[in-house]
């Protein structure tokens, strides 16, 4: 199964607070090949569910695209969950390279990642990273 979606958005404050801007992710994307970043099940590393086959920023966010493995019984399990529109969410594991509190929102701006996984996830923290639903 093709998926595609946004990971991360630029400019959104997510439920933990941060806010991940413009620029974060190309370090990070030019230092570690896509097939080096990992398709996670819920942020679990002994899960892994498939393969990014493209991670670009744009204008919007960090925009991911993949396939689930259905030879993998978890792939199997998410592109069911994923065709009966019950499962939607994409969450970012990262290290923050570089990001500074803002004094006013109190809100942690992120301005460099090490990006290391990109998961499929139930409640992603960032509301509106999730799944392309034309897929």
């Amino acid at each position: 199964m093709q998926i595609r979606g946004y990971a991360s958005r630029f400019h959104e404050v997510d439920d933990g607070g941060d806010c991940v801007h413009r620029g974060a992710f190309l370090r990070s994307l030019v230092r570690r090949p896509t097939q080096d970043i990992k398709m996670l099940w819920q942020h679990d590393p002994s899960r892994p569910i498939g393969r990014w086959t493209s991670i670009r920023e744009d204008s919007q966010g960090l925009f991911v695209q993949g396939e689930i493995l259905d030879a993998v019984a978890q792939g199997r399990e998410a592109a069911h969950l994923i065709a009966a529109g019950v499962l939607n969410g994409l969450s970012i594991g990262f290290k923050a390279r570089k990001a500074r509190r803002d004094p006013h929102t109190g809100c942690r701006d992120v301005l460099a990642v090490d990006l290391w996984e990109v998961s499929l996830v139930t409640f992603p923290l960032l509301r509106s990273a999730r799944l392309d639903s034309s897929n």
